[in-house]
């Protein structure tokens, strides 16, 4: 055996260390015949795992008799007792999402069955051949869009993987049942490019088709709810606007949200009671942010999820190089000034917006967006440069934006507003300034912004002097890997979900004990057990499952009533 071995705490300020672990001991001593996580017995004993009363027990005041190998494990937060208390929130996560899932096929949707034409009136529409990941996911959805239950469902995928084709042939299957289709995006520019490219679609199809902002006039604004109102428009892409009490659709069948992590969970659900009363609105909600699996079954636990996981033909990795200091900073600008020479165009991003005060006494000063487009206008005279950021109006950054999309503006500096905007193929050159600041799957996002033209793009990331080695290794990984969903994974261990996906995000679990970067396994376990308990007790009426009801309605209530993902 080993010598005695004591529990260590996290010190309290002002409480002797003896005195805290006698306080500990004398808590797991009165929960001990009490302790209950809800997790069955009968799932403790197939899997061979400790009750939580043994658990508490081992892992405060541990047994002189414990292995070498079983401290060792404890101490790396990773013994069989530690993944017992993981198994259990895991559990008690994944029967409140079940529970969800299972509430929302109770309620009823218009089927909207496929024509036997509308795959040929696809391949007519669209001036490209799909990916086979656009296809399966076409057909995923097709099979939902078709089940008088309605579809919730999320379509991820990397950057320039094609989920706008993907929702256009939903949105065809929609109007070829007679229904309508809603499509709202984060910002005006962002609505009226998925319109031009929507229009030019549908021009074979014959898809009626308009655009509804707060910038559109009056006039044309009352038309437009006239036509919506008695069903001859088939889809209506906006922004915020759509969600005014006087935007009232004559019949929706499909809500579709693009950049669906921009929008919070109460501006989501009041888009889908637009519906007639015929039954609820199908869902689609899209993301350019790859989503690790664990985080998906998590987050978005009630949805199905199509993942895009191919670029189309012909998209080309854009080359990622990592510099530092004044001789990189001279490199990237160099390169700037070549591409901008031959026409195409560039972005500057910094992780702030102006100078804050104490800056000129700092030996580590962020870059800032204001000072650097000052600079670079110096450096490259005769060159057009302008500047975007959070602190202009909607309006001034579409301004801003759309002249770099027509050329008017050569190299833009900005912030991370870029992140999600729209298509300019012209654009081939990403600068980002103190990359050690950003996370993995920003920077992938940013990087993301240019080759969208087809041809050879580069990113350079630009840290202000000596890395250390965790950001060394961290951005290494930038410049080695483009598969975004790779990145998520790495992204997810090291910055957790919240991070990932934002603070919008109400179904983002806040787990104690589970970690979905490295329980992935146990995850998926404990979501299979989940599902059986509720195929046997749909509503955890039986006595055995009280205790299970109350750690729900404790740590996921909002998982089960009504925090919806979409």
């Amino acid at each position: 055996p080993l010598p005695s071995i004591i529990a260590r705490y996290p010190d309290v300020a002002g409480v002797p260390a003896a005195r805290l672990r006698a306080a500990c001991a004398a808590a797991c001593a009165r929960v001990a015949e009490c302790a209950d996580d809800g997790v069955p017995a009968s799932i403790e004993a197939a899997a061979a795992m400790p009750s939580l009363a043994a658990t508490l027990g081992a892992l405060h005041s541990p047994s002189a008799d414990i292995t070498p190998e079983e401290l060792a494990a404890m101490n790396r937060g990773d013994s069989a007792w530690q993944r017992r208390l993981a198994f259990g929130e895991l559990f008690a996560l994944g029967v409140a999402i079940t529970l969800r899932r299972r509430e929302r096929r109770m309620d009823a949707a218009v089927p909207c069955p496929v024509s036997p034409k509308l795959d040929a009136d696809l391949g007519r529409a669209l001036p490209f051949e799909l990916t086979r990941a656009q296809r399966r996911s076409i057909d995923e959805i097709a099979q939902d869009l078709g089940k008088p239950v309605p579809m919730n469902r999320l379509l991820q995928g990397d950057v320039g993987a094609g989920k706008t084709a993907v929702a256009f042939a939903a949105a065809l299957q929609v109007a070829r049942s007679g229904r309508q289709t809603a499509v709202m995006a984060p910002t005006e520019l962002l609505a009226e490019q998925h319109m031009e490219t929507w229009r030019a679609w549908a021009k074979v199809t014959k898809l009626r088709i308009d655009v509804l902002t707060a910038s559109t006039p009056k006039g044309l604004r009352q038309s437009l709810l006239a036509l919506l109102a008695a069903g001859q428009l088939d889809v209506l892409i906006g922004t915020h606007a759509l969600l005014a009490e006087a935007v009232g659709f004559g019949s929706l069948g499909l809500v579709v949200i693009d950049e669906q992590h921009r929008f919070g969970v109460a501006q989501r659900a009041r888009l889908r009671d637009k519906g007639d009363g015929q039954g609820a609105p199908h869902l689609l909600v899209m993301t350019a942010t790859p989503i690790p699996r664990t985080l998906a079954l998590t987050a978005y636990g009630d949805l199905d999820v199509s993942v895009l996981d191919e670029l189309p033909p012909g998209r080309q990795p854009v080359a990622t190089k990592l510099l530092s200091g004044a001789r990189g900073r001279a490199s990237a600008y160099k390169l700037v000034a070549e591409r901008v020479a031959a026409g195409e165009r560039a972005y500057v991003v910094c992780p702030k917006v102006e100078p804050t005060e104490g800056d000129a006494d700092d030996d580590r000063v962020w870059k800032d967006a204001t000072t650097t487009a000052t600079e670079i206008a110096a450096a490259l005279p005769g060159v057009r440069v302008g500047l975007v950021h959070g602190r202009l109006d909607s309006i001034a950054r579409d301004r801003v934006m759309r002249a770099f999309k027509q050329g008017e503006i050569q190299v833009l500096v900005a912030t991370t507003v870029i992140e999600v905007g729209v298509d300019v193929p012209a654009a081939t050159v990403m600068v980002i300034h103190d990359a050690e600041r950003f996370g993995l799957a920003q920077l992938h996002q940013l990087r993301g912004r240019v080759g969208r033209g087809g041809g050879a793009a580069h990113c350079v990331l630009l840290a202000q002097g000596m890395l250390g080695p965790d950001a060394e290794h961290r951005l290494g990984a930038m410049v080695e890997t483009h598969d975004g969903f790779a990145i998520a994974e790495y992204d997810l261990s090291l910055r957790g979900p919240g991070e990932l996906l934002g603070p919008k995000q109400a179904g983002v679990p806040r787990l104690r004990f589970g970690d979905l970067a490295q329980h992935t396994a146990l995850l998926l376990e404990a979501r299979r057990c989940a599902e059986q308990v509720v195929d046997e007790d749909p509503t955890l009426v039986r006595p055995d499952h009280a205790a299970l009801r109350r750690a729900i309605d404790r740590r996921f209530a909002h998982h089960v009533y009504g925090a919806e993902s979409g």
